[in-house]
């Protein structure tokens, strides 16, 4: 249509300019005919300007919102980075250079200034595209470009004119001057006066003075052109030429106009990015969701107010980038010590990162030899810097949910959105390492394999095929003897892993993978998988380990609740498929029981230990060859979170120090839930529905926890005979008679000097009970052993005190020990018989 109104347009020009000596013969004619012309050509052109209707609609516009569960603004949609005001919010100074400059008898006509309208069709019939169009004008074309148009036409002056005539009979003179104070562009994504006076003056528009209204108000001929930025001294010129029309209009005296034109500019200049909000990750993948959702449904994201209810909480949200943060920057620091100086050492590395660059690419394509391409490309010091730094640019990412309704709580895609927009919670697929490992467990439990059946840690060989052999191994070496199902996980042992996953089979365990969770992504049933060879994403495996949260019941995860009108009226709901159970219950049970010893005394205790966190936790850690990728995922009752740590290029790796998973994910986790339980936001006292099937070394372990993590026990009363330390010495009971039930153990007080005890009473045959060891605490601490340990038992634990010298062994008399600090721990044979058992050394995270 609009090639038509062209075409049309062109003929009557030339009719008028080949016809014109005829025209001029008969002016009666012309003068009947040339209103006619006008009047048919503006019916044409009414139907192709905005209705009022829609006119009416673009006052009340409004972004799409999206709301965190909490009642928070997570994020807006907005076609430009504009913040409204209302006209009393917004200073005297500019309407009064606005309307000196761009239309001083504003007040005085209904849209279109004949005058200026005239003398501007003149022009352009000249071929003088200079505007003459009102503020009213002008504000038809900012508000509905695409159908007015920006070609300097007749068409677009008279279609112009035809919407201003609609804008003022539908709104107020003021409203006028608010919308299109509101709706001016300024350069640098500043749409509107509030945010070009916070982007040029760092302040309200509300604060603006008279040359800084001047200043903005002069850049409205061109923005470009008169950018105060970039073009100071035209900026001065413009401005004080609005200074001059406001003297001109009795708005300003000569004598302070006098004084002001010798001013300057006066500049606080700072581009304002658009606010990204908490969850930047989450508003760009709904974006683009629903662009999508509102093309199907007839909505306008930009201008029809809708409000997404999602499932994030923003008070977690905001914990969960803190933490990120925090600890990725301390990560960062040590990262840049280890790759920062190695740029020279890396040479075959850095050089293989310059010829996938653009740089590199574009040289090769002038003709350049290889050597001749790369020479050039590195006599650029600050972009082969600059190369190195992204590349060596620590990554992280968190995701938290509701393990029961697969409500998102928190997502983190990236250390700065800005600088990475890539999410590593949902885009990003990273091997697992041994976070996939309970996937391997869960089968086997669902066979029935009980978590205390035995596999020997050794090394081994796994025959592929005929030409590959598989041979797992620990980063510490195997201990050779039988180790239980539930230590291997809880000290993630790769050996033992492997072997289940040989009696399970491969096959199973990817089917068990995916009914858990892990369902986009692809896993390759090798035995290898047991491992986490397979890469998947963070936000499936937080899925999954939600199902064992949930006693096997896999929940789909949900970010998005429903949708709504501007006055939340609800458009549209959205539910989850129809829940499945992803492992048996009993499996799913046993295998979380199985998964709180990783945190209790496993390679995820730090938890406990650097974080202080409390309560009924599980989880586990992972860690993949050559410390690439460092994984944790916690289970807490009502919230599975976990994290992912490390380099977006495989091929830069992280340290020993520091790169495993319990030394950096666990980190993010563990900061996250200190965060969530000092704000009362995740409860500490929560209890999962698995119960906890302790053994009598777990019990041993438990005491030893809360030795170490509350205040010393008081001494009891003891039931059975004992020796008492003599009257002003620490007490030290020591047992001898054995009896079907353990007896309440030792006591020791003080270990800072050693100290005698005469034993009181007559020693009963050999012993028969051995004494379980548990640490000792730091001196003036009280401790208690939990329990005795019958004979078949070797115990090997650390530090112990034990009595060094036996002085009087007679069976006739009472013995007299000396007790004091041992570098190792022993078990008993019998009276005045101690044989010292090794001490082992501190388990760590053995992943590969």
């Amino acid at each position: 249509m609009n090639d038509t109104l062209n075409a049309a347009w062109l003929w009557l020009r030339a009719f008028f300019v080949n016809e014109g000596q005829r025209i001029r013969r008969h002016p009666f004619i012309t003068a009947a005919m040339a209103p006619v012309f006008a009047l048919m050509y503006l019916l044409v052109l009414i139907p192709l300007t905005p209705s009022i209707d829609h006119i009416k609609k673009v006052r009340t516009s409004a972004p799409t919102v999206v709301m965190s569960s909490d009642g928070q603004v997570l994020a807006e949609f907005k076609r430009v980075n504009r913040e409204s005001v209302k006209l009393d919010a917004i200073s005297p100074n500019v309407t009064a250079a606005l309307l000196a400059t761009e239309d001083h008898r504003f007040f005085e006509h209904h849209g279109m200034d004949l005058r200026r309208t005239f003398s501007a069709l003149v022009r352009t019939l000249r071929g003088d595209t200079q505007g003459g169009s009102t503020i009213t004008q002008q504000l038809a074309r900012n508000m509905f470009p695409e159908e007015i148009g920006r070609a300097q036409t007749i068409n677009r002056k008279l279609k112009e004119a035809i919407t201003a005539a609609k804008i003022e009979w539908v709104y107020s003179k003021n409203d006028i001057l608010e919308m299109y104070l509101n709706t001016v562009p300024f350069l640098y994504n500043a749409h509107g006066i509030e945010m070009a006076a916070q982007t040029y003056f760092d302040k309200s528009a509300s604060e603006l003075d008279l040359l800084e209204s001047a200043t903005l108000i002069g850049m409205l001929k061109g923005t470009s052109y008169y950018n105060p930025v970039i073009n100071p001294e035209r900026s001065v010129i413009r401005r004080n030429t609005v200074l001059a029309q406001l003297v001109k209009y009795d708005k300003l005296k000569q004598a302070d106009y006098d004084i002001l034109k010798a001013k300057p500019l006066g500049l606080d200049f700072e581009r304002k990015e658009e606010d990204l909000g908490s969850a930047p990750h989450v508003a760009s993948q709904l974006k683009r969701w629903l662009i999508s959702w509102a093309d199907r449904k007839g909505y306008n994201i930009y201008g029809d107010g809708l409000v997404i209810q999602t499932t994030i909480d923003s008070r977690l949200q905001n914990f969960a980038v803190e933490a990120l943060q925090r600890q990725a920057d301390k990560l960062q620091t040590i990262a840049d010590g280890a790759w920062g100086k190695r740029m020279g050492a890396n040479k075959a590395l850095l050089q293989t990162f310059i010829r996938e660059s653009t740089q590199y690419r574009a040289a090769r394509e002038t003709g350049m030899a290889e050597a001749e391409a790369l020479a050039k490309v590195q006599e650029d010091t600050t972009f082969i810097q600059a190369l190195w730094n992204d590349k060596t640019t620590l990554q992280a990412s968190f995701l938290a949910m509701d393990p029961f309704d697969g409500q998102v709580r928190a997502w983190v895609g990236s250390r700065d959105f800005k600088q990475d927009q890539f999410d590593h919670v949902q885009q990003a697929r990273r091997q697992p390492g041994s976070t996939f490992k309970p996937f391997v467990y869960g089968a086997a439990f669902e066979q029935g394999i009980s978590p205390m059946q035995t596999f020997v840690d050794s090394q081994m060989e796994i025959r592929i095929d005929a030409k590959t052999v598989w041979k797992p191994g620990d980063v510490h070496e195997t201990t050779g003897e039988p180790t239980t199902l539930r230590d291997a996980l809880v000290h993630s042992k790769n050996t033992v892993t492997a072997q289940l996953m040989m009696q399970v089979g491969p096959a199973r365990v990817a089917k068990v993978a995916y009914d858990m969770g892990v369902r986009t992504s692809k896993l390759d049933a090798v035995p290898s998988l047991a491992l986490g060879t397979s890469p998947v994403t963070l936000k499936e495996m937080v899925s999954a380990y939600g199902t064992i949260a949930n006693n096997g019941t896999y929940v789909e995860p949900i970010l998005v609740l429903r949708i709504e009108d501007r006055n939340h009226a609800v458009i549209e709901e959205f539910h989850q498929k129809p829940n499945e159970q992803g492992l048996q219950t009993a499996a799913a049970q046993t295998l979380l029981d199985v998964m709180r010893g990783v945190i209790d005394k496993g390679t995820g205790a730090g938890i406990r230990s650097r974080f202080g966190l409390q309560g009924d936790l599980a989880g586990k850690t992972g860690t993949t060859q050559d410390n690439t990728d460092g994984w944790f995922i916690l289970m807490h009752p009502r919230l599975v979170s976990g994290s992912w740590v490390g380099f977006n290029d495989n091929r830069i790796t992280m340290g020993d120090a520091w790169g495993q998973g319990a030394r950096n994910a666990l980190n993010i986790v563990g900061d996250f839930m200190q965060l969530s339980v000092k704000a009362k936001v995740v409860d500490p006292k929560a209890l999962f529905a698995a119960p906890k099937q302790v053994d009598s070394m777990d019990k041993v372990n438990d005491w030893i926890n809360s030795v170490f993590n509350s205040q010393p026990v008081e001494q009891q009363e003891q039931p059975m005979a004992a020796t008492t330390a003599s009257s002003g010495s620490p007490q030290i009971i020591t047992i001898y008679q054995s009896g079907p039930t353990a007896t309440p153990a030792p006591m020791v007080q003080d270990f800072q000097q050693p100290v005698q005890g005469q034993v009181q009473g007559q020693v009963q045959g050999q012993v028969q009970e051995y004494v379980r060891a548990p640490e000792y605490v730091r001196p003036t601490e009280s401790m208690r052993a939990p329990e005795y340990i019958r004979p078949p038992q070797v115990i090997r634990v650390p530090e112990y005190v034990r009595p060094p010298q036996v002085v009087n062994t007679q069976p006739s008399s009472p013995p007299i020990i000396t007790y004091g600090l041992a570098p190792s721990a022993p078990f008993y044979s019998g009276p005045g018989n101690i044989t010292t058992v090794p001490v082992l050394p501190p388990s760590r995270d053995n992943e590969q």
